[in-house]
């Protein structure tokens, strides 16, 4: 069992099983019971069967820890009927509002502190919130300018006004595609700069006419040195090759 943490996302809470002090499963978490007006979760709501419209009422001082899968609570439950959940008020699937009164978004989810229950910010979810993996911005309460039933106004422009929580894989991508693009084009300014720099100042500007490879005057001497004539009767290497090549004085043969 995992100690209970200060905060929880709403969607950590409703995606576990409950499971009482008795051992018993009550189902998984279905809907959050929540007081808009003051912005404060006050309990969870778990259907207990696939089957049937029982459905079981959690307050959430009755939380006592968490596992991978499931929720432990303490104490029992109140139990209704699906007629009665849904006329619960809630802000989780609220279309968000700009500054024009045009959707940019839903609430998905909710930031809380299981001690008082009270609402930190909500997620906002630019796309279908159910799709894993998509983004989620922080949308804090000072940022709401009036609510009501299905509906937060605030005046936002866009989501690009508010941090990013979570990116998506698409979001995440784009995201770095940006940022590569920013330093290829850093990377090429300052090429362009030193290769504008070397153009107005060559690295030879200071340097001796004479050592340039192209100014100063050329001596005579590098030329004038003394190259091999080609083969002729007089030339060293022709006179080698008709001393090797020449007979002998003595006619006869040295071995008879």
């Amino acid at each position: 069992m995992v100690a209970l943490p200060e905060q929880l996302l709403l969607s950590e809470l409703l995606r576990r099983r409950v499971r009482c002090d008795q051992g018993l499963d009550h189902g998984a978490g279905l809907q959050v019971w929540m007081h808009p007006p003051v912005h404060r979760v006050l309990g969870w709501v778990s259907k207990p069967s696939a089957f049937g419209s029982r459905r079981l009422v959690w307050r959430l001082n009755q939380l006592r820890g968490l596992t991978d899968l499931e929720v432990l609570v303490q104490g029992e439950p109140a139990e209704t009927e699906q007629d009665v959940v849904e006329r619960l008020p809630s802000l989780i699937d609220a279309a968000v509002l700009d500054r024009r009164q045009q959707p940019i978004g839903s609430l998905a989810d909710a930031a809380i502190e299981l001690r008082t229950g009270r609402i930190l910010h909500y997620l906002v979810s630019r796309s279908d919130p159910r799709l894993p993996g998509s983004s989620r911005w922080r949308l804090s309460l000072d940022r709401l300018v009036d609510q009501q039933p299905g509906q937060v106004f605030t005046a936002l422009e866009s989501l690009d006004d508010l941090p990013l929580a979570r990116a998506s894989v698409r979001q995440e991508f784009l995201r770095r595609s940006r940022r590569w693009r920013d330093q290829v084009q850093d990377a090429g300014s300052r090429f362009e700069e030193r290769l504008e720099g070397w153009l107005e100042e060559p690295p030879w500007q200071d340097q001796d006419p004479s050592t340039r490879p192209w100014e100063g005057e050329a001596s005579d001497d590098a030329w004038d040195q003394d190259w091999p004539e080609p083969y002729s009767e007089s030339s060293p290497i022709d006179t080698r090759r008709q001393r090797r090549s020449a007979p002998p004085p003595n006619d006869e043969d040295p071995w008879l």
